[in-house]
């Protein structure tokens, strides 16, 4: 094919063996045998995204968190907030506990049954 002074020639070659081949790199024994603590949206405690949105871990910038690490919490206490379509959703605490971990930053964006926090 020839348009102007450019030209396009396809021509149909015999395959040849690839120049790189790819290798997964070796697991050691421990890792593939992790606990279910590995994924935290299996642990029991966890808090999971109800929605897709933007995940806020304080009312305002310069505002104290909502929760900490280390923090007892109730059921029914706002946990964090999550913007979605410009309407603020707070996401409360289903059980009470002790906030173990926090798995999402400030103004990170989260997925629909992304695991948020964890609740002990």
């Amino acid at each position: 094919m020839a348009e102007g002074d450019r030209r396009v020639r396809v021509s149909r070659a015999a395959p040849a063996a690839p120049a790189v081949q790819f290798t997964t790199p070796a697991v050691p024994a421990q890792a593939a045998s992790a606990p279910a603590a590995a994924n935290p949206a299996a642990h029991p405690g966890a808090v999971i995204s109800p929605m897709v949105g933007t995940a806020y871990l304080q009312a305002e910038p310069g505002a104290p968190p909502f929760v900490a690490v280390g923090g007892q919490v109730r059921v029914g206490d706002t946990l964090l907030i999550i913007e979605a379509m410009k309407v603020m959703n707070p996401i409360k605490a289903s059980k009470a506990g002790i906030l173990t971990q926090v798995l999402v930053s400030d103004g990170q964006p989260v997925e629909y049954g992304e695991p948020l926090m964890i609740i002990e």
